[in-house]
């Protein structure tokens, strides 16, 4: 599996980001099935957060065993100083382990929720300290709506992230303010040397009211295998500054997504998109 430097954190990263939401719901016999087809297959960057359900639980048994193998993210969705730092603190006795590599300040998705993470007395300031006390590694920031990339470019503006995690597909990508809107996180995150990563690569489109939801994920996604190729091909080949992107929360996609992977030199970002 190609890796890619992870901006100025320097770690080589897997293009493919293991989305532990997919662990969730799931027991101990499905995660660890699913953590070790990722190991096997060459993933070695575990994206979780505190808010995925019992995934830190489900990987906190692996971690053993694996902790210096994997570049190692966690997620803290709270505001406040205190709740900010109590949960970073939770999250690693969930995960066993007595640090991580990245936390970072998560669902981000506007500038109401930027100035309250950012603000005196924020979640941010959590994080600073665990950095300082040595419980995490790198600061960074998440978020999963349409208006996340223009709201990441001012939270770097801000405050030094060494990451940025943020939507990106074919789909986005058409709409003309988007494209605008990534472009130009592109360049701050270039001239801060973050890493960028992205999310949502093989949403379809949103769950529909009273649909039965035939996956775990929080959208419906592609679920064939030449479009998840499709996908793949088109982020990673046609997108060089993007350092990986978090596979599905869904443990039934991950085979699909390390084939498609694996395929993605065969297809052009040009022939990606007509697919």
């Amino acid at each position: 599996m190609e890796t890619r430097r992870l901006g100025r954190l320097e770690h080589q990263s897997s293009v493919l980001i293991y989305g532990a939401a997919a662990l969730g719901g799931v027991d101990q016999d499905v995660a660890d099935a699913s953590i070790q087809l990722a190991l096997d297959a060459g993933i070695n960057h575990f994206d979780v957060a505190a808010d995925y359900g019992d995934a830190e639980l489900r990987l906190g048994p692996r971690m053993g065993e694996m902790r210096d193998r994997i570049f190692l993210a966690t997620k803290t969705g709270r505001r406040t100083y205190d709740e900010a730092w109590a949960e970073i603190n939770r999250s690693l006795e969930r995960l066993q382990t007595d640090h991580v590599d990245l936390i970072q300040m998560h669902a981000v998705c506007d500038l109401e929720n930027l100035d309250l993470v950012t603000g005196k007395g924020g979640s941010l300031e959590a994080a600073i300290r665990a950095k300082e006390e040595g419980l995490v590694r790198a600061i960074g920031i998440t978020g999963h709506t349409a208006a996340a990339p223009s709201v990441h470019r001012e939270g770097l503006r801000r405050f030094d992230f060494d990451s940025v995690l943020t939507p990106l597909n074919y789909r986005l990508s058409t709409d003309p303010q988007y494209a605008d809107d990534y472009a130009a996180l592109v360049e701050a995150v270039r001239a801060s040397d973050a890493a960028l990563m992205t999310i949502k690569m093989i949403a379809r489109r949103n769950w529909q009211d009273g649909e039965e939801k035939s996956y775990d994920t929080w959208y419906r996604p592609f679920d064939e295998q030449r479009y998840i190729s499709a996908a793949t091909a088109w982020l990673l080949n046609g997108h060089p500054e993007i350092t990986g992107l978090a596979t599905a929360g869904e443990t039934r996609l991950l085979q699909q997504m390390i084939t498609a992977e694996q395929e993605r030199t065969e297809l052009t970002p040009e022939a990606a998109g007509a697919i």
